[in-house]
């Protein structure tokens, strides 16, 4: 059995591209830290799981270190979302960006590429996407590079769309261009931001002709509510490109598709939000959870397909989860907007046992904000941690902690670890009040038991929280007696 996320819950995989290498997914992503006050702080670690067991995921350990770069620099160490594609030599070419604290000088890089004769192995710093002269590509802007063997061309695409760029950052491009290549260098062109494609050379470096944008043309009036952002990804299935991002609205990933690579692109809609707006015709105001920033891709896994995405703790930006849903592709091509359970990748509904509280998919008092690159000021419901222990803190009046789904039928017992001050958990099943538990001042984990009688079905099980003071919670069992 598996759950959300879905990776150890010590772990913080964000920007996820999975992607499956013969009998297994692989995950490759950027790493952040538990409790971070930055994007990314640790070196990239990537984790897989047999295809017939989503269940167990590992890791060898370390894959690849940011002072491998020769652009590595106390300034310059942090290295954003990167993606992998099997080069047509049988290697691994892993190509991402190097940033700065909190994003600082990160649009300045090229797209560095490292390789390795395994998805998961020790990573070796290999060069820089360039020119046809050897010069770094800079001539737009290289961020979240995304990638893709089709049948044998290599198509790399990459970019963001800031409406402050060109104030804020294109002034500096002369200078940081200049630095990267050695010498001076012309203005940076009017066409800089957005989304754009590229084939690249045998030697996966060398571009083969100027890059093409992609993402001003997209099709769709609905498209101008959800236009591209960053974190480019793109998938083909049969004869349709996919092309996955994040919008502009910062929470979901979107989707376009098209029977061309580099143009013609129609919009599609949202597939998943990490705040589920959207879902159902869910407003912004009415969020489910804190939301941020979100990167993802699809991919089909056997028979099945799954969005991957990231969600947000420790009331930050910087700490961002793993998790995936399944999806449908429907026969028209379109994929409905998902809504963001506790399931995951499992095989099914949650059952009977002994969960971690941070499996919650919905986690909110009604208020919570949306906050992109910033840790709240504020205290709000969260996923924490201290020491060696991660639990659902900061949890005021009115607070909702929400799983989806359980399949029960029967009588359970419903125990939960709490600690904190004063208050009353009331206990729903589908928005059906089961029963209520009295929660006492306690500085440690107390357990407190409740009961739960239900006919078969599946349920969500939400905890709703009231009380003058603030709670944490660490774990609940559900045992049929």
């Amino acid at each position: 059995m598996t759950y959300n996320p879905f990776l150890p819950i010590d772990t913080y995989i964000a920007d996820g591209e999975p992607h499956v290498f013969d009998d297994r997914v692989y995950l490759f992503g950027s790493h952040d830290k538990e409790a971070g006050d930055t994007f990314c702080m640790l070196s990239y670690e990537f984790f897989s799981a047999p295809v017939n067991d989503l269940g167990n995921w590992t890791s060898k350990g370390i894959n690849y270190e940011a002072r491998q770069d020769p652009l590595y620099s106390e300034e310059m160490r942090y290295m954003y979302a990167p993606d992998c594609v099997k080069g047509n030599d049988g290697r691994y070419y892993l190509y991402y960006c190097l940033s700065g604290y909190k994003g600082r000088g990160g649009y300045k890089n090229p797209i560095s590429v490292a390789v390795c004769d395994t998805p998961d192995g020790k990573y070796e710093y290999y060069g820089y996407v360039r020119k046809k002269d050897g010069s770094p590509y800079l001539d737009t802007l290289c961020f979240d590079p995304a990638v893709i063997n089709d049948d044998g061309i290599i198509r790399l695409y990459f970019g963001s769309d800031y409406p402050w760029f060109d104030s804020f950052v294109k002034p500096l491009r002369k200078w940081a261009i200049a630095k990267v290549v050695g010498r001076p260098t012309k203005e940076v062109p009017d066409e800089y931001t957005g989304s754009y494609h590229v084939e690249l050379s045998e030697d996966m470096l060398t571009i083969k002709d100027k890059p093409k944008r992609i993402d001003h043309e997209i099709k769709g009036e609905e498209y101008k509510k959800h236009q591209f952002f960053e974190g480019s990804s793109i998938r083909k299935i049969d004869d349709t490109y996919y092309f996955i991002y994040s919008s502009t609205n910062n929470h979901e990933l979107c989707y376009a598709t098209s029977k061309y690579p580099d143009r013609d692109f129609t919009y599609g809609g949202t597939i998943v939000s990490n705040g589920d707006i959207g879902y159902k015709g869910r407003k912004p105001k009415d969020r489910l959870n804190r939301t941020g920033t979100n990167h993802g891709s699809i991919e089909k896994i056997n028979d099945q397909y799954y969005v991957f995405y990231h969600r947000l703790t420790h009331n930050s930006d910087y700490s961002r989860q793993a998790c995936a849903e399944k999806i449908e592709i429907l026969p028209d091509g379109s994929i409905p907007q998902v809504e963001i359970t506790s399931c995951g990748l499992n095989d099914g509904y949650l059952k009977e046992g002994i969960y971690p509280s941070v499996i919650c998919c919905n986690l909110t008092n009604g208020k919570m904000k949306h906050g992109s690159n910033k840790k709240e000021t504020k205290e709000y419901p969260c996923i924490g941690s201290k020491d060696d222990e991660r639990f659902v803190k900061d949890i005021s009046d009115n607070t909702s902690i929400v799983y989806k789904y359980f399949e029960l039928d029967g009588s359970y017992y419903l125990k939960l670890l709490f600690k904190g001050d004063e208050g009353k958990i009331t206990v729903y099943l589908n928005d059906t009040l089961s029963s209520d538990v009295k929660l006492h001042p306690h500085n440690d984990w107390f357990e407190y038991i409740t009961t739960l009688k239900t006919e078969q079905g599946v349920y969500a099980l939400k905890l709703k929280y009231t009380g003058k003071g603030k709670a944490s919670f660490k774990q609940f069992e559900l045992k049929k007696f």
